[in-house]
């Protein structure tokens, strides 16, 4: 059975068929969006603002493709924290619209699906493109989503409460050092966040997944990592 957990000498999950068999759900705080399974040893917190060119960077070319194929193999499992701070730095709507519909798209079982088609189609920073009719038009391309639930939530910002909770999440993050949050996109990794020196792990795919498998391999170890240098 699809999801099922079996025993033997020690416990092997099987994985997911793919992305869109992932489990995902809301955390208990109400901002926190889960995605694979919390058993799961590692798990991956990112900090993202649905217009940062860099996030996409992360998303497409980046670390974030080695990070879904350990989600679908239930190694690690990821935490979306997101933040829609451009709107005010670059002026539009476009990021608040876009957390609202990913939002709507939890609701719908499709997030990691729909987050993915969201990055892969991320207008230019300044154009603030992320309108009703795009975020439609791009929900297109995810089986299932559309319907009129999900169309409404995102005609209406049916999520706007959850928006603003997540933006305020997103700058407590930062802490007293950096209130109005830790940039985007921050990884921190079983309570661990990657130093800002080491942001170009994010960016080196075999890398990335290499310092998974060895959290995974010595999980107690993590909070004494020796950071892999890159270039």
């Amino acid at each position: 059975m699809l999801g099922m957990s079996l025993a033997g000498c020690g416990e092997r999950r099987v994985p997911y068929e793919g992305l869109d068999e992932v489990s995902e759900k809301l955390a208990a705080d109400g901002t926190t969006i889960v995605v694979g399974d919390p058993s799961a040893a590692v798990a991956v917190h990112l900090y993202e603002d649905p217009r940062c060119p860099v996030c996409e960077e992360f998303e497409t070319t980046g670390a974030a493709p080695e990070l879904r194929e350990a989600v679908v193999r239930r190694k690690v499992y990821a935490q979306y924290t997101l933040a829609s701070f451009l709107d005010d730095r670059v002026g539009g709507s476009g990021s608040k619209k876009a957390v609202n519909a990913l939002r709507a798209a939890l609701e719908e079982g499709k997030f990691a699906e729909y987050h993915r088609v969201l990055y892969d189609n991320q207008p230019e920073e300044a154009v603030d493109g992320f309108t009703d009719a795009y975020l439609l038009e791009l929900a297109g391309q995810v089986d299932g989503l559309r319907g009129p639930a999900f169309d409404s939530a995102v005609k209406t910002m049916k999520y706007r409460a959850f928006v603003t909770a997540s933006e305020k999440a997103y700058e407590r993050a930062g802490g007293k050092e950096e209130p109005e949050g830790p940039g985007t996109p921050t990884a921190v990794i079983n309570d661990v966040r990657i130093p800002v020196d080491y942001n170009g792990l994010l960016f080196e795919g075999e890398v990335f997944a290499d310092l998974l498998k060895r959290i995974q391999e010595e999980p107690d170890d993590w909070q004494e990592y020796e950071f892999p240098k890159t270039a």
